[in-house]
């Protein structure tokens, strides 16, 4: 990764969840952090934000904790929200928290147990998170705009595809023209894109973007 992003010169780090195997984080004080991250991540070349969303993993710890700006302290680099934008001018980042869409995790959690702080109502927390992701892409007068979340949309991987979000929020990517949907969840790569859309789908862990590079891909017809 560290020579990837010498290479390519990144602006910044997009983290797609899961952030801490395999329950997240115990508190701020928790040695994790430092060992899967700060230590981690050492290259000079990633020494630049990273912007990270929640994954269903960082859900079964302490998810506060993650979300605290104790950790901001404790290295600067590390920006983790719920749901939050990243406006670059030309290219707008939309990350949103998929996990509460998610049935399983509420209906039958097996034995695992799941930090539900700030999200409960359920129903009331995932109405407002549309209405503000639909709300801000309208507004945005980007050229490019990417949808940042944990889960799949669609997979051809293990976990195959998160019916809740193609219930939910698909609806609200195609309408408002979305460029491509980025994601984690299913530890593999794929790209995913059809004849009868206009958006692509890109499923991996973590993602590095120079901005430099989507300049060049609108110059020559918009790909990236």
């Amino acid at each position: 990764m560290g020579i990837i992003g010498e290479k390519l010169d990144v602006d910044f780090v997009i983290s797609t969840g899961d952030n801490f195997y395999d329950r997240g984080l115990k508190g701020t004080g928790d040695s994790a952090f430092e060992e899967s991250f700060s230590k981690i991540y050492n290259a000079p070349s990633l020494q630049k934000e990273w912007y990270s969303v929640l994954g269903n993993h960082d859900y079964r710890g302490d998810v506060e904790a993650q979300l605290s700006p104790i950790l901001r302290k404790l290295d600067n680099r590390w920006i983790c929200l719920r749901s939050f934008i990243v406006d670059t001018e030309i290219v707008e980042f939309f990350f949103v928290d998929t996990t509460p869409f998610v049935d399983k995790y509420f209906i039958d959690p097996e034995d695992e147990v799941y930090d539900w702080k700030g999200i409960l109502p359920r129903r009331n927390y995932l109405s407002t998170l549309l209405k503000e992701l639909d709300s801000s892409i309208k507004d945005s007068n980007a050229k490019w705009k990417i949808v940042v979340g944990h889960h799949t949309l669609k997979s051809a991987g293990t976990h195959g595809d998160t019916q809740e979000l193609l219930h939910h929020l698909l609806p609200i990517l195609e309408e408002n023209k979305v460029d491509f949907y980025l994601n984690g969840h299913d530890h593999c790569l794929q790209h995913i894109s059809s004849i009868n859309r206009y958006m692509s789908l890109f499923y991996s862990l973590t993602a590095h973007f120079n901005i430099s590079q989507v300049e060049e891909g609108q110059r020559h017809g918009g790909e990236i």
